[in-house]
């Protein structure tokens, strides 16, 4: 089989201690594989592996050592094959790699070569966390099939089409520009696929829509999302700004790092563990499960009550900020394992805005579903929806398109594939 008939995409997600995978056949954007390798490096480390469907439906799960990503990659490639979906299939088109941060220079999904990976890796200081994760995930691959196209899908990359003055924080501008500060927003893969999916389900093109997006989970961001593009978004130079996350504090008064650091003598690192891994909900109350959070307000807890309050109260501002930027709004969507899943959120992030057009069908939001659909009434001015989120799927789409576009001689570096 010819490179330009291949149809099958395998998404790698690398962090530090873990890779999650999917192959996705892009003729039909089914699943054929989903796979997670954890404990990286440990005696525990554990493979899941997951078939979908078809004649080798189900999952399996290894629990032998993986010292490091390639014998991670390996394990993943001696399970593919076993189900004849091995590394070296020639219907494997590209392997995509999620990226966190791909600064102002990757505005689009990129082939990744030497100069490309350089490139990432002077990003590693404005994501230290994730970035340097992300390039051992693409050299492993790139190690392991040197001949297949490497694609890095960056999540920064749809928040690069908002304009300067949402971008730019109000310091020196010198200082800024030397350090590159300034709000690049996360999730971009989600918000760029749940904005698209909304103006389906309204029936509607993306650039004739507008969009305020909520992606709520254990991370949580915003986004302003006009005519396909966005215009704004609540993180900023990293995932710590905007909305109160699961350990997170969100929006904070910077004085109050140099108050922790000069009144109760905490050092920077000690703040940064503060505010990142200490703080939002469970800096709150002591949970970040929202399940968890809801069981308690039911008994009467009140410091539950109380970050529910908080959580709800700063979604709630962000709506009318983003309201407020994009002028006329068709939806307002939430997505996420909070955003899908809780039904309490959406109610009490919409509650008293039916000035605003939004107005909420209690049965419709009651409902569990897989799949995108309304849930306020068809005379509401705004659409208020439930779209479940598809990174994976989103990076596979994004990736295969590219190399399609790369085969025929055109180039996708500089555009927006949102």
């Amino acid at each position: 089989m010819t490179r330009s008939r291949a149809s099958r995409v395998l998404v790698l997600n690398s962090g530090s201690s873990s890779v999650k995978y999917q192959l996705l056949d892009m003729r039909d954007g089914s699943r054929l594989a989903v796979g997670l390798v954890e404990r990286i490096g440990e005696q525990t480390s554990r493979l899941v592996h997951t078939v979908p469907a078809g004649p080798n439906a189900g999952t399996r799960e290894r629990t032998d050592p993986v010292p490091d990503h390639g014998a991670a990659l390996k394990a993943v490639g001696e399970e593919l094959a076993r189900d004849g979906l091995g590394l070296d299939s020639p219907e494997l088109a590209a392997i995509g790699h999620r990226v966190v941060h791909g600064g102002q220079r990757f505005t689009a999904p990129t082939v990744v070569d030497d100069e490309v990976l350089v490139e990432i890796e002077r990003l590693v200081p404005v994501a230290p966390l994730h970035n340097p994760a992300n390039i051992t995930g693409i050299r492993t691959a790139r190690a392991l099939r040197p001949d297949l196209p490497q694609v890095a899908v960056f999540d920064t990359a749809f928040h690069t089409t908002m304009p300067e003055h949402a971008a730019r924080y109000a310091i020196d501008a010198a200082t800024a520009d030397a350090y590159r500060i300034r709000r690049y927003g996360f999730h971009g893969t989600s918000h760029a696929y749940v904005s698209r999916r909304t103006a389906e389900l309204l029936g509607k093109a993306p650039e004739d829509v507008n969009v305020i997006v909520l992606h709520l989970g254990n991370g949580a961001s915003a986004s302003a999302v006009a005519g396909g593009r966005c215009v704004d978004t609540s993180m900023g130079l990293t995932p710590l700004e905007g909305l109160v996350m699961g350990t997170r504090s969100g929006d904070l008064d910077p004085a109050v790092i140099f108050h922790l650091g000069r009144v109760a003598g905490m050092s920077m690192d000690e703040i940064d563990t503060l505010l990142n891994k200490q703080s939002g909900l469970v800096g709150l109350c002591g949970d970040n499960d929202m399940r968890e959070i809801r069981r308690r307000i039911g008994e009467g807890d009140r410091a539950a009550l109380l970050a529910f309050e908080i959580y709800v109260h700063r979604l709630r501002k962000y709506i009318g900020a983003y309201y407020a930027v994009l002028g006329r709004v068709d939806a307002v969507v939430f997505t996420a394992g909070v955003g899908e899943n809780a039904a309490e959120v959406r109610e009490a992030a919409t509650a008293g805005l039916e000035e605003l057009g939004l107005v909420l069908d209690t049965e419709l939001n009651a409902v569990r579903s897989a799949e995108p659909r309304l849930v306020s009434p068809a005379h509401a001015r705004v659409a208020v929806a439930v779209v479940p989120t598809d990174e994976e799927r989103e990076i596979a789409r994004q990736t295969f398109a590219l190399i399609g576009n790369t085969s025929t001689g055109k180039t996708a570096t500089g555009e927006s594939h949102a």
